[in-house]
């Protein structure tokens, strides 16, 4: 599932401009040509004309701006238009404003291509560090679904990921330091640690104990970085009928069971990178699965999203209703809209991941 949401940047912001705004400068030539053949009297509206060459540049290349531009020049010579018989001072000035609209836009059209191969390069990146989770990984059905809170990046503080190994299907959902670009290497550096460590260890516990010392040692390669995310770990049995569950300072999984939706009663463990696991180690939560169970994972950008008074957003309360299909994909897509209509101004990372065990015919 993408991360997208639409083009979230806005048109001020380096999306492609809406279309009143291509439309304006076109509106304007047939607004002003209608005006003046309809008067009986000449009309002083040569000054709008001349705002048309630089309108065009927010929405049009070098070579449509410069045809809107001899449009322009020519219809202030067209005697049918009597526009207010403009002298050859208004004539040379539209006609250096239409010349110099013509060198912004291919300025900008240069730009606007820069721009765009960068933005391939950045979506190319993210796949390649947080790839879209696949509809199913062995027996369990996935969805994730994740939103930077930084306008204009594709990846921030969380990160999530599901991967199948020989002691079942295991997936993390954590959430890093801080959130943006700065959070970047953080989430390449725990991704990384994680993908190794589903191949190599046997058990959930040295996992997280893995991405713990991961943590800690790139937080002592600079000073006072204090490095530090929360995560919760899964492993599902090979035949789906369990789960092992390790929280480290994450808000626990919701189980969804019967048109419930319950926090799993997991016992929290400290964040990862603070170098504590080796000297006290936790113990992974088994909660046993009933055909239908799902599992909802979210960072905190979800419980914490605030509404204009405040109030934090009523997951336990509302995710029953959102989850009344068994699509995991309608889950979360169902969730996030509920969340922006309670909090619009979204200001943290929001991931989400949810998990449908499939169990085998015949169990």
């Amino acid at each position: 599932m993408g991360r997208g949401d639409g083009d979230r940047r806005g048109w001020l912001r380096g999306a492609p401009p809406p279309g009143w705004v291509r439309a304006l400068p076109l509106l304007l030539v047939a607004g002003v040509c209608v005006a003046t053949l309809v008067s009986p009297d000449p009309l002083d509206l040569g000054f709008l004309l001349g705002a048309i060459p630089p309108l065009a540049v927010l929405s049009y290349g070098p070579v449509a701006t410069g045809v809107l531009g001899a449009a322009v020049v020519v219809m202030l010579n067209v005697p049918a238009f009597q526009l207010d018989q403009p002298g050859q001072t208004d004539v040379l000035t539209v006609c250096f404003v239409a010349v110099l609209s013509v060198f912004v836009a291919f300025v900008r059209r240069r730009r606007d291509l820069q721009l765009d191969t960068e933005r391939t390069i950045a979506e190319a990146a993210q796949n390649a560090l947080v790839p879209p989770v696949p509809e199913r990984v062995g027996p369990v059905r996935c969805a994730g679904l994740y939103r930077a809170a930084q306008r204009g990046t594709l990846v921030g503080g969380d990160f999530f990921d599901v991967r199948v190994s020989a002691h079942g299907v295991r997936a993390v959902l954590g959430d890093v330091q801080g959130h943006g670009l700065a959070a970047v290497a953080t989430v390449a550096s725990l991704l990384g640690a994680f993908r190794e460590a589903v191949l190599d260890q046997p058990a959930l516990e040295a996992v997280a104990a893995r991405l713990d010392r991961r943590l800690a040692v790139d937080s002592a390669r600079v000073a006072h970085a204090e490095l530090f995310a929360t995560a919760v770990l899964l492993e599902f049995t090979p035949g789906a009928d369990a789960v092992r569950i390790v929280v480290c300072g994450h808000p626990a999984p919701v189980l969804l069971r019967d048109g419930t939706a319950t926090e799993v009663d997991a016992v929290p463990w400290t964040p990862l990178g603070l170098g504590l696991m080796e000297d006290a180690p936790l113990t992974a939560l088994v909660l046993p699965l009933r055909p239908g169970d799902r599992l909802f994972l979210a960072s905190d950008g979800v419980s914490e999203a605030r509404d204009a008074d405040g109030v934090f957003y009523p997951l336990l309360d509302r995710l029953p209703a959102l989850a009344a299909d068994a699509d995991p994909a309608t889950t979360a897509d169902r969730v996030w809209n509920d969340v922006r209509r309670h909090c619009p101004a979204v200001r943290d990372d929001v991931t989400m991941l949810v998990l449908a065990p499939v169990r085998p015919q015949g169990r």
